[in-house]
């Protein structure tokens, strides 16, 4: 297992700008595609603490009603050339459209072509729906930022480019 080199939580100015440093670490599309996403949420999901991991396979913004990471609703997870919205109690929710992707006994996920994806009524349904189930509700007020954990080793955040033969 990776070692983990936050000693604690950050948060405050200190947070964005280390969630700034870890999000360059992806190709500028994907990039723009996971503060796009970001964004969005951050919208939806007001008065929610967003919780970061950058951790060796996913870079991960979890979004919950505390601070406690077993509350958290729904996370936004990224690898290179990769985003998806990940419901963390997915298997429980009604998905009539078919949206859920995933077997386990809890997460479902469905995956992000652009951050416009969040705005499809399917998906904004399962959003709403998700929220609506979690185990709090979302306070009142500004969305906060906690960086939870990074991993010391990471896999790579952008695909290798291949060279023509």
């Amino acid at each position: 297992m990776a070692k983990s080199s936050t000693a604690g939580p950050v948060t405050g100015p200190a947070a964005e700008k280390r969630l700034r440093a870890f999000i360059a670490k992806f190709s500028v599309p994907d990039q723009a595609r996971i503060r796009a996403a970001r964004r969005e949420l951050r919208r939806r999901l007001a008065g929610a603490f967003e919780l970061v991991y950058d951790n060796y396979n996913f870079f991960v913004i979890g979004y919950s009603p505390t601070e406690r990471p077993s509350d958290a609703i729904l996370s936004l997870a990224a690898q290179a050339n990769r985003l998806a919205l990940c419901f963390l109690q997915g298997a429980r929710l009604p998905d009539p459209a078919r949206m859920l992707k995933g077997s386990g006994r809890q997460v479902r996920s469905v995956r992000l072509e652009t951050a416009r994806d969040l705005q499809r009524p399917e998906i904004a349904h399962l959003i709403k729906l998700a929220v609506e189930r979690g185990p709090a509700p979302l306070a009142a007020g500004r969305t906060r930022l906690v960086i939870r954990s990074v991993s010391t080793k990471q896999r790579p955040r952008r695909k290798p480019v291949r060279r023509g033969v």
